[in-house]
């Protein structure tokens, strides 16, 4: 079994959807959870739902391009709960559009939230991680790094994101800080709810499991690569999207 006690992950984008999920899943097996996001409320009531079970979890609003923000969260936990001992790179926004309709501040805001702010937080854990020798850093990327329709911004920003991960193996793999991506694929979140039934039910038509998959999912795939359990694997993404990255089915 997977048990996380004794230790401490930050997770960004943790207010609600996967990022929610990820922060729970983990509290659920043992961890102290900070739970970084933009919207201070819904934060908040995650880290309420956390703290019905345990005390052991502390909300921060702000946003992650904040070097002075994040820096003190990283400060703040390591005073709170003695270490951070994971980081789930996990806020993300799309602006979805066909490239010459992307506007520059729609490809800028994109790429610097999704690329850019897991850069910066994981720049701001490594010193800690390297000092202690343990770290596990677990980036969300999206199945959409391979490519998406009206997402060029979105799956750049994404597929940067695969490349800082693998790059970031060879810079930390001596100071043992493991480092991996998880790729969701469509997964049942408030955003594909509000998509047009129409849509969905394309969508879901080419999906090999012919389902969405879940914000559990998810969670369970970063919390086994955030685990002890996964000490010789790094460098990889993990895709769990139902087969569709294997292909298209069902246009």
């Amino acid at each position: 079994m997977i048990d996380f006690s004794g230790k401490t992950a930050i997770v960004t984008g943790a207010g609600r959807g996967i990022g929610g999920a990820i922060a729970v899943a983990l509290a659920d097996l043992g961890a102290a959870v900070a739970l970084v996001d933009l919207d201070d409320e819904a934060a908040e009531n995650t880290a309420n739902n956390i703290r019905a079970a345990s005390d052991s979890a502390q909300a921060y609003a702000g946003n992650i391009l904040d070097e002075t923000f994040f820096a003190d969260v990283v400060s703040d936990t390591i005073h709170r709960w003695g270490a951070v001992d994971v980081l789930v790179n996990n806020a993300g926004i799309i602006r979805d559009n066909l490239v010459e309709n992307i506007s520059d501040a729609d490809w800028d805001d994109v790429v610097d939230t999704n690329l850019k702010g897991a850069f910066k937080c994981t720049k701001a854990v490594v010193p800690h991680m390297k000092e202690r020798r343990y770290g596990k850093i677990v980036n969300v990327v999206s199945r959409a790094w391979l490519g998406n329709p009206g997402q060029s911004n979105y799956s750049a920003s994404k597929g940067g994101l695969v490349s800082l991960t693998r790059t970031l193996v060879f810079e930390l793999v001596c100071f043992d800080i493991n480092v991996n991506g998880v790729a969701p694929g469509l997964i049942d979140t408030p955003l594909t709810r509000s998509l047009p039934e129409k849509v969905r039910e394309r969508l879901i038509r080419m999906q090999p499991t012919g389902k969405m998959g879940g914000d559990g999912d998810i969670a369970d795939a970063v919390c086994f690569l955030a685990s002890d359990r996964a000490q010789f694997i790094t460098g990889q993404i993990l895709h769990v999207d139902g087969g569709k990255s294997a292909g298209l089915l069902g246009l």
